[in-house]
């Protein structure tokens, strides 16, 4: 982008409170709330030039971009984009929320595992019915953890684990090395697995990440390792996760699942070894504030002519 005043005029939010939020908005930038359900307010669709997307459930409106024919710039409010660049295609600049999710996806996927291991659930289970159950089970210290997806969320997964005293080998889409250590290359993936207790999922989803935690890592597995996913659905196989815990070979503890919601009568439901919860790892007391911060940098850049922050694909209506 040009160092001049960029070229998005009008923007709309999803809900008049993050509208509020963000205000004031830099000179030359107008805003109003487009909620997909209805035709933006009070401005013409063929006006619309940036869009942010909701944050829950934005899948289900993203064909809906396709009526704003002058569209620029899509500003998304979590750190996955699957869909986004498909339902516009690759003249318009899509940004995600990197970052914003991170410490509370971080602080969940500790929390799964530490649950499962410490049978945190299960005492949840018994105080219902009044029952003291003593149990020794597994301690994270001195686990042996693979976590696979070494971005922004990775990284702070990796953070909060190491006071837990545990065995931490990372994996990453090519073998490297950087200032942590050795990354792992996921072609290594079943090898790894063979020697892991907990395996933490946060890879993107992307057509070279769908299924790459499939039946044959799933397999490579010792018995009684546990399965954490805090990423998408997708990337893991499910219905090989399914098969796997509900044996009762491993265990799981999922906040993601493909497919979402997952159906009522889905076995894993009843599985004494799984711990589900639906999707809530950005969504906490933490997201509102940092997806505000955010978007006012982003506001302030298309202002100014400067380049967004996060961009995952750069179009060329922006350049």
């Amino acid at each position: 982008m040009s160092s001049t005043a960029g070229p998005i005029k009008t923007i709309t939010f999803p809900d008049r409170e993050l509208l509020e939020a963000v205000q004031p908005l830099p000179d030359g930038i107008r805003a109003t709330v487009w909620d997909f359900r209805d035709d933006p307010v009070d401005v013409d669709l063929a006006e619309v030039d940036a869009v942010v997307l909701p944050y829950l459930n934005a899948q289900t409106v993203l064909g809906s971009l396709s009526r704003a024919g002058n569209l620029k710039f899509v500003q998304a409010q979590t750190t996955g984009i699957d869909g986004v660049r498909e339902a516009v295609g690759a003249n318009v600049t899509v940004a995600s929320a990197a970052g914003v999710h991170a410490a509370s996806t971080a602080e969940l996927a500790v929390g799964l595992v530490l649950a499962s291991l410490r049978g945190i659930d299960k005492a949840a289970q018994d105080q219902l019915e009044g029952r003291w159950r003593h149990e020794r089970r597994l301690s994270l210290a001195d686990r042996r953890v693979l976590l696979v997806g070494v971005g922004g969320i990775g990284a702070e997964i990796s953070k909060r684990l190491i006071p837990f005293d545990v065995e931490l080998t990372r994996v990453g889409s090519q073998a490297r090395d950087d200032n942590e250590g050795h990354v792992h290359s996921k072609d290594e993936l079943i090898q790894l697995a063979a020697n892991t207790d907990v395996l933490i999922v946060i890879t993107p989803l992307t057509e070279g990440t769908r299924g790459l935690i499939g039946r044959e890592v799933l397999a490579a597995l010792p018995d009684g390792a546990l399965l954490v996913n805090v990423a998408r659905g997708g990337v893991v196989d499910s219905e090989a996760l399914t098969a796997e815990v509900v044996s009762g070979r491993i265990s799981c503890a999922i906040d993601v699942f493909d497919p979402e919601p997952i159906p009522a009568t889905h076995p894993l439901w009843q599985a004494e070894n799984a711990l589900i919860t639906p999707h809530v790892g950005g969504d906490t007391s933490a997201f509102f504030p940092r997806i505000v911060h955010l978007l006012k940098r982003q506001l302030d850049a298309l202002g100014t002519g400067s380049e967004p922050e996060n961009l995952v694909q750069q179009g060329t209506d922006l350049s």
